[in-house]
């Protein structure tokens, strides 16, 4: 009897796992590098991952994600600081766990495309349960309704901004070992650091949640509804609260025109300080330099993706499993930044960040 039924469970989780779509990981990494340690030290990388059984469809994961898990989870930070750039404009960062012992390693965290503290505090909150570190989150310029008294801004960042940033936290916390998680657009900051940076980087170890890769051919293959929907929410976000700062930008009027994220891409480069789209692209695109990243670092995509597309990942699996310290994991389901799991919808991609970055702590 115990028999059958351990049978008839296991043939029901079966359905329910083809329904779902639930498959082990696929990873792509150099099998002579230090990335394939993490293939047996982290369970998840050797288990299905299990959407939330409502949720396997990825534009329902997505919409769960952006309009109702993150706006009903509310974290208190710290402090949100400003920071006064060299050339006069304004970032910021927003902590949580300012409290800890200084030797408490620091999450450096780059937000998403529109992100904002309230946005990122579910990543934010489940990092620091996972962890117990401290986590700062990096606000870029025009983020979070900071002031913009500077005509310039970048939707994916500037490297130079962020090394201000970095200098900052480590002032503030110098004893702490720094490791690095970026957020979708906020990958395309993280990895052209790391790539300028190569064996410099203050990071021990690094996470990309959901990246698009090359920056200007990325948005090609995003769903049209969402990137028409993301532009508006970029005009929404950075140009109409702040049409006095644009007032002598010459492209401003080009750039309103724009109907999509390609587009608007293709647009902005004088808002974010550059002559010529070709100019602010090589400043900027993350796989220019990628192949100078010499810490370790973990990337996540999930193939059913809507907005960073699994295709645009696909130039790049040859030299990436030649590079010993860059492992891409890859689920089947999981949407865009999403990796809802169980019954309660938590979340599997958090748990998997905070897994790597503590191996990698403790390997020092």
């Amino acid at each position: 009897m115990k028999f059958m039924i351990n049978k008839i469970t296991q043939l029901a989780q079966e359905l329910l796992d083809h329904v779902i779509g639930a498959e082990l990981p696929t990873l792509y990494f150099s099998p002579r590098g230090e990335a394939r340690r993490m293939r047996d030290i982290l369970p998840q990388l050797k288990q299905k991952y299990r959407p939330t059984p409502w949720l396997s469809n990825a534009h329902l994961h997505l919409m769960y994600f952006d309009l109702i898990k993150q706006k009903n989870i509310h974290l208190k930070y710290d402090a949100i600081e400003h920071l006064d750039m060299p050339d006069g404009g304004i970032t910021g960062i927003a902590w949580y766990g300012l409290d800890l012992p200084q030797t408490t390693p620091t999450i450096v965290l780059m937000h998403t495309l529109t992100g904002t503290p309230e946005s990122m505090c579910e990543l934010v909150r489940d990092l620091h349960q996972y962890t117990g570190w401290r986590i700062a989150l990096c606000l870029r310029r025009g983020h979070a309704n900071l002031p913009m008294p500077v005509p310039k801004i970048s939707i994916f960042g500037s490297t130079e901004d962020l090394r201000q940033q970095i200098a900052h936290i480590q002032m503030k916390f110098g004893q702490s070992t720094l490791y690095a998680v970026g957020s979708s657009a906020g990958t395309g900051l993280l990895v052209r650091y790391l790539g300028e940076e190569g064996e410099k980087s203050p990071f021990k170890a690094a996470f990309a949640l959901c990246p698009g890769y090359d920056t200007e051919l990325g948005f090609k293959n995003i769903h049209p509804f969402y990137s028409k929907l993301m532009t508006k929410k970029l005009f929404k976000s950075f140009i109409h609260p702040y049409m006095p700062t644009w007032k002598s930008t010459a492209s401003l009027a080009e750039v309103l025109r724009t109907k999509s994220l390609l587009e608007f891409q293709y647009q902005c480069f004088e808002l974010a300080g550059y002559v010529s789209f070709d100019a602010y692209n090589q400043a900027t695109n993350p796989i220019f330099v990628f192949e100078n990243i010499k810490i370790p670092l973990m990337i996540l995509n999930a193939e059913d993706d809507p907005i960073c597309c699994i295709r645009n990942f696909d130039p790049y699996k040859e030299a990436i499993q030649k590079m010993p310290n860059i492992m891409v994991v890859t689920t089947k389901k999981g949407s865009h930044c999403g990796f809802y799991e169980g019954l309660h919808a938590v979340s599997w991609s958090a748990r998997l960040i905070s897994d790597y970055l503590m191996a990698e702590e403790k390997s020092m």
